[in-house]
């Protein structure tokens, strides 16, 4: 009767041949650990400085021992909003902020509760700490990522994967686990060929235990037979199941899983005060480039005067563009080519180094004049936009305006690009710029651009496009 019971037992789906880890566990702790001891240290250290350099007051804040208070308390909230995670939640500078800063209201409340008639006298420690705290764990988190990215470029801190996929999907899933740049190698397993009988998923486990695996990717979860069976026999194999679903690629907004009747929802919510953001993207550029054309005016009119005497025209190139909503606009530009170069470009069309024709680039393009090359190469032609930006026209980041000739040729989901204000600068810009030769790519960043705006990124954008101006990469 015993024996029989045990046999039974053994067909049991859910129970594992024997009680282990997860296979990702010690990444999982050396990931927490190493966060942890920077957040606490830089937190300690902010702390600090505060205290030296505040107004001296007689509270208990102001005691070595209120850290067993303070530091719990920062570094509790940073968990809650689940900032110890892997991946892009890592460096989550706007949420640590908020963090931060959520932990000192909360010590402002403490500090009334405990000595209310000394709280006053302590302002600047309280703004001293939240400043300083906000800065260096940013500091801190920057650095490790840094860190990380510079060990993966060497080969460490890589893992390996699998993917079950149908063939059709192959291709496109491939590509999206290794734009992740963290894995060593991505076994891809044909789920269509896949039975997922007994023997097989048994064979398919092993194979994955060997690799080390710590994560499997799935495409067409819905449409495998008998999924449960290698759910269960992965998760028995302390491998953890993502569901990889191509279908919502294109949302790259973060959302939120909830439950319906038993089936996983994903919710993209809009932003607290709608049209407010646009509001601020809008004030942030008419600042910005009011200031920039008053502190380089000098050299503005110094390129105008050097394109004039450098061959015959106008220095300013005014050409229409397709702008917000389809608006055609003027947009300027300092003259790189001679005055016939529209002409010229219908004879040159079968030399397009775009591979899908949609937009036209050229390396060694006889229309451009020797001035012209120097600006095009340290892209100082595009200074004039600015005056696009102050008209409201154009923002200081955004897809590029296209030329009509361009627009003519858009495939019908192109057109979410001319949805917002076109930009100087943008993704594209700062990922390739004209070494980028497909315009399916052009569109992927631009939409990512548009899923994710914040202020922080337009600024991460703008602090790229220098280094990369700089570098004088992938300009012509």
């Amino acid at each position: 009767m015993e024996r029989s019971v045990l046999e039974k037992s053994k067909l049991d789906l859910r129970a594992p041949l024997s009680t282990k880890l997860r296979q990702d566990t010690y990444a999982v702790w050396l990931r927490l650990v190493t966060l942890l001891v920077g957040d606490l240290s830089f937190l300690s250290l902010a702390w600090m400085i505060a205290v030296t350099y505040g107004t001296p007051a007689d509270s208990f804040l102001r005691n070595p021992t209120a850290l067993l208070v303070v530091l719990p308390l920062e570094v509790g909230i940073i968990a809650a909003r689940g900032l110890y995670q892997s991946g892009e939640r890592r460096c989550d500078y706007l949420g640590l902020t908020k963090a931060i800063i959520l932990a000192h209201i909360l010590l402002l409340v403490v500090a009334f509760l405990y000595q209310p008639n000394l709280l006053a006298a302590s302002r600047s420690t309280y703004l001293l700490s939240a400043i300083c705290s906000v800065l260096l764990v940013c500091v801190d988190r920057f650095g490790i990522d840094l860190l990380l990215k510079q060990l993966r470029k060497r080969g460490a801190i890589r893992y390996n994967t699998v993917l079950i996929c149908p063939p059709e999907d192959a291709e496109k899933a491939y590509s999206i686990l290794e734009r992740e740049d963290c894995y060593r190698s991505i076994k891809i397993v044909d789920a269509c060929a896949l039975s997922l009988d007994k023997s097989n998923v048994k064979n398919l486990i092993e194979a994955i235990r060997n690799l080390g695996v710590a994560e499997v990717f799935v495409c067409s979860w819905t449409s495998m037979k008998d999924r449960m069976f290698l759910y269960w026999s992965l998760r028995n194999a302390g491998v953890s199941l993502r569901i990889l679903s191509l279908d919502l690629e294109a949302f790259y907004r973060r959302s939120k899983i909830l439950m319906l009747g038993g089936t996983p929802t994903l919710k993209f919510s809009p932003p607290l005060v709608t049209g407010f953001d646009f509001l601020v993207k809008r004030c942030f550029d008419f600042v910005v480039s009011a200031l920039l054309i008053i502190l380089i005016f000098p050299i503005l009119l110094s390129i105008a005067i050097i394109v004039k005497l450098d061959s015959p025209g106008p220095f300013f190139y005014k050409q229409e563009r397709v702008g917000l909503h389809g608006r055609y606009f003027k947009a300027l530009k300092f003259r790189t080519m001679y005055i016939n170069a529209d002409k010229l470009q219908k004879e040159l069309e079968a030399r397009n180094e775009m591979q899908d024709g949609v937009l036209f680039k050229m390396k060694d393009d006889p229309r451009i004049t020797k001035v012209g090359k120097f600006l095009r190469r340290s892209s100082l032609d595009e200074l004039p936009q600015l005056f696009n930006v102050l008209l409201g026209e154009m923002s200081l980041v955004g897809p590029r305006p296209l030329p009509i000739r361009d627009v003519q040729k858009f495939s019908e989901h192109h057109f979410i690009r001319q949805e917002v204000l076109p930009g100087i600068t943008g993704l594209w810009q700062v990922s390739g710029r004209s070494n980028i030769t497909s315009f399916e790519e052009v569109v992927r960043l631009d939409t990512f651009y548009i899923e994710n705006w914040s202020i922080w990124l337009d600024m991460q954008i703008l602090l790229r496009t220098a280094l990369v101006l700089l570098q004088k990469k992938g300009a012509y």
